[in-house]
């Protein structure tokens, strides 16, 4: 006996039998009851108590609990049938099953007269009604509470409650007694009791004392309702408020087919697979009603066995006829259940040996496939098996999977209408990009472009754009947003800077005309409805290879990092500028002298701005990365991506471009001051041609001296002093530069017949691969681009 009841010791007797049979407990209920003392008994077979025909097994039946009249051998020699009421129970201390045998006592003999307890009516009752003593026995009970236990009403009298159950919960049921006994204070417990599976049985116990007509607590009732379909229902409920915040967490069609499978294992099913349609093409329509056989891909499963595993891997696809659970209720539109018991499910899972085999290792009873279906469309089906549940799918549980399967639907339609979407922002992004960067004498490029992961592809491009006089240009820029107006948005803006750029503006009037061209984007936006306004940050740079220099401005834009050889890599100070698109304000540039083989790393924020670490710590790891610099400036790019960026993915879109910059000898420029007398023309064509032969260029001699006459002639004829000629000598090109100090650039015009002049920069651009023009601070250069075939 418990140490907290004494006075129970004499009201029941009890004892416990452990799973060989030996008695290993006791009580003096059942001393009082047969004679034998706990000396004598414990640790001897309990059979040897038992006396008469048919209990010759001191075990009863392979149940948790049974009940009946046995016969008993009393200490004196005599019999006593007497009833019994025995509990599978498990021992605390060990994994072996115990047996609790209880018999109540006859309280007859110590009942007051006009005991209060007697006068309870029970009978009418409709809910199941219970009445114990001031000893917290049973009393008496009515008829429904007969039922509940399925226990003779005249024999359980003189019980505790965890006498009659068994259970580990009717200790905390007897506290809750005790408390109404000891306070006198009624109160309300909901208990759960399992019976199999996932079945649950709740009940609701009220408890109040009973008092008699002194006022005092002589017992307590517990009138107990049973809300099992309540408690189902509050169930379903939070299984469907669950689906709600666990389903849909990404727009990840086979992270949102995993959740689906996650949160109806072990909750509605034992194992459940997701199989899905694979999405139309651009231009298909959408699948509403398949037709067999329907090719379905296997997106997701799970299983309550961890050791099990399923026929089809994720990823495959199998082709599922008719007569298949998948195939059967996408043609009829509609969730089909199937069971073992009625033979429709073996019929069900014929077509496949091994899906027939895997019935018969985990023992599926019972199996629900559930159409998915979202917005009109079929996007796949789900099926849900029983095995380790033994009870069959209800009614109920088909609202619930259907109910959460619709949930589910609209996620993963949402996931994969954002994937197409996705795909064509990305695909948009890259046919917008540079697919490779040209190879000038100027500089070596590489770059890389890594879209965001989840917040969709952005408006992050770079580029590199060979301009006149050997020159380059390199630009990095970054949008404002994400998906396709991001995109092509960046496309404009990409357009927009080569345009510019091939008029040769220096880097801060080129973002000047830039940010216009945002604010006009802007206003366009807004007149359009579209939502939110366009902005975006950018980096301009050109090189000299001539000089070695290199002009820079930016506008709001990450500055670049400067890796000179031998040096250790730094953050090159240039002005901020303020961003695209506020309009009105200045843009300041910087020039720097660059070491031939300086490596220049432009980039956008999305490559240091990290949640984990601040900008000055990717500041670091990025100079770092650059130390170690490669002679291959592609290694030197996926050792900067690996060292700042996770591997799961970037949070927002990365651009870097890296340049290693070269230097032109100074034996392939040649430099002359024009005079202004047109007499001097020809002895300068003459200084030309033998500065051509030096360079065994001879092939280009010809239209080298034509190019040079004509442009020194125009100088000298409409420009203004001094006068300059400048040739500049690539593997593959050569460049005829003249300039002066005025500001009227020549363009190119058809002359008439009868006009003596206006042909020759006809001529020119004829006999050249490209000309133009270009505005300095002390005025403008006329250049032309002779193609050679190679150096002799």
């Amino acid at each position: 006996m418990s140490p907290d009841h004494p006075v129970d010791e004499a009201s029941t007797a009890r004892a416990v039998i452990d799973a060989d049979g030996l008695l290993v407990e006791w009580n003096a209920g059942a001393e009082r009851l047969l004679g034998h003392s706990a000396a004598d008994v414990v640790g001897r077979p309990a059979a040897d108590l038992l006396a008469g025909p048919g209990t010759d097994g001191a075990v009863p039946p392979d149940r948790d609990r049974w009940d009946g009249v046995v016969t008993l051998r009393r200490h004196d020699g005599g019999t006593l049938p007497v009833w019994v009421l025995v509990h599978r129970i498990q021992h605390p201390c060990q994994g072996h099953d115990r047996w609790l045998v209880v018999t109540p006592l006859d309280p007859e003999g110590t009942r007051a007269q006009n005991d209060p307890l007697d006068d309870v009516s029970l009978l009418d009752a409709p809910c199941a009604i219970a009445i114990y003593d001031d000893r917290l026995r049973v009393r008496s009970i009515n008829a429904v509470m007969a039922e509940v236990l399925d226990l003779p009403a005249e024999n359980v009298r003189g019980l505790r409650t965890y006498e009659m159950t068994g259970m580990a919960h009717s200790h905390d049921m007897e506290g809750r007694l005790r408390q109404v006994l000891t306070t006198g204070r009624g109160t309300a417990v909901r208990t759960y009791v399992p019976v199999g599976g996932d079945r649950t049985l709740s009940w609701l116990a009220r408890m109040a004392p009973i008092r008699d007509v002194l006022g005092r607590v002589r017992g307590v009732s517990v009138a107990a309702h049973d809300f099992t379909e309540q408690y189902q229902a509050q169930e379903r409920l939070q299984l469907v408020n669950e689906a709600s915040v666990r389903i849909g967490t990404t727009l990840d069609v086979a992270t949102t087919a995993q959740e689906l499978a996650d949160i109806c294992v072990p909750a509605l099913a034992d194992f459940v697979s997701v199989d899905l349609l694979d999405p139309a093409e651009h231009g298909d329509p959408p699948v509403t009603r398949p037709v067999a056989p329907i090719g379905l891909r296997r997106t997701a499963h799970r299983i309550i066995d961890t050791d099990g595993g399923a026929v089809v891997k994720p990823g495959q696809l199998d082709l599922y006829p008719a007569t298949s659970p998948q195939a059967d209720a996408l043609l009829a539109g509609h969730t089909i259940v199937a069971s073992a018991a009625t033979g429709d499910l073996d019929q069900w899972l014929s077509w496949d040996p091994h899906r027939a085999d895997q019935i018969k290792q985990y023992r599926i009873h019972t199996a629900m496939s559930v159409p998915i279906q979202a917005r009109g469309t079929t996007l796949g089906v789900a099926v849900l098996s029983r095995f380790d549940n033994p009870q069959p799918f209800t009614p109920d549980d088909v609202l619930l999977a259907e109910e959460v399967t619709a949930r589910a639907a609209v996620c993963i339609d949402n996931a994969r209408r954002y994937s197409r979407e996705r795909e064509t922002a990305l695909a948009l992004q890259r046919s917008l990009l540079p697919r490779t960067l040209p190879r000038t004498a100027a500089l070596e490029a590489a770059s890389r472009y890594l879209p965001a992961a989840r917040s969709g592809v952005g408006g992050d491009w770079f580029d590199v754009i060979p301009l006149s006089g050997m020159r380059v240009a390199m630009v990095v820029g970054d949008v404002v947003g994400h998906g396709i107006q991001a995109s092509a948005t960046m496309g404009r803006l990409r357009t927009a800077v080569r345009t510019l750029a091939d008029i040769d503006l220096a880097p801060d009037e080129l973002l000047t005309h830039l940010d216009d061209l945002v604010v006009r984007l802007s206003e366009e936006a807004g007149t359009d409805g579209v939502s939110g306004e366009v902005g975006a940050t950018c980096l301009y740079a050109v090189y000299d290879p001539v000089s070695r220099r290199c002009t820079l401005a930016r506008a709001g834009h990450p500055p670049p990092v400067m890796a000179a050889p031998g040096e250790a890599p730094v953050e090159i100070d240039l002005p901020a500028g303020p961003p695209l698109g506020l309009g009105g304000l200045p843009f300041e540039s910087a020039e720097i002298e660059l070491r031939e083989g300086t490596v220049l790393a432009l980039y956008t924020d999305g490559l240091i701005e990290s949640r984990e670490r601040d900008v000055d710590a990717s500041h670091a790891l990025l100079c770092e990365s650059l130390t170690a610099a490669s002679g291959s400036l592609e290694e030197t790019c996926d050792r900067v991506l690996h060292s700042l960026l996770p591997a799961g993915g970037v949070a927002d879109d990365v651009a870097l471009l890296l340049a290693r910059t070269q230097g032109l000898p100074s034996s392939r420029v040649a430099t002359w001051d024009i005079p202004a007398d047109p007499a001097l023309v020809a002895p300068i064509r003459k200084q030309v041609v033998e500065q051509i032969g030096r360079w065994n260029l001879s092939e280009a001699t010809f239209t080298a001296e034509l190019v040079v006459s004509e442009l020194v002639t125009n100088a000298i004829r409409y420009g203004t002093h001094p006068i300059r000629l400048r040739l500049i000598h690539d593997a593959t090109t050569l460049i005829c530069e003249v300039s002066d100090t005025s500001h009227t650039a020549p363009h190119l015009r058809r002359a008439k017949t009868y006009d003596e002049g206006g042909r020759g920069l006809l001529l020119v651009a004829q006999l050249t691969q490209r000309w133009g023009s270009r505005h300095t601070a002390d005025g403008k250069t006329i250049w032309a681009e002779i193609g050679l075939l190679g150096e002799e």
